[in-house]
């Protein structure tokens, strides 16, 4: 090998790894970008009600405080309230709540 063969072997070689080190960058934005937009869809429609026409949060609070639950996180997500915590029996939850008249939307236990 003469020494232009040898430069030009190692010019490829630093071409094509900045070309695959770009193609696994955007790979990983794209997967990242679908792996959000697919959890952003996991939330139920609890409503399709203006936001005045919600329950106050801590009226919503109180209901679910009487009806047993302990709320470790409670927050609104997209058009729902939802908390994380514990039923009465100490199971884990996670629950929408529709924010107009309090009732579940969607649970998970466990």
């Amino acid at each position: 090998m003469n020494c232009n063969t040898k430069r030009n072997t190692k010019r490829n070689t630093k071409r094509n790894t900045k070309r695959n080190t770009k193609r696994i960058t955007l790979l990983s934005l794209a997967a990242a970008a679908a792996l959000t937009s697919l959890s952003a869809m996991a939330a139920p429609q609890c409503t399709r009600a203006p936001r005045t026409h919600w329950l106050p949060e801590a009226t919503m609070k109180a209901r679910i405080l009487k009806d047993g639950y302990a709320i470790d996180k409670f927050k609104v997500s997209g058009q729902c309230y939802e908390i994380y915590g514990r039923d009465a029996k100490g199971n884990r939850v996670e629950i929408y709540f529709d924010p107009t008249n309090g009732r579940i939307v969607k649970q998970r236990i466990g």
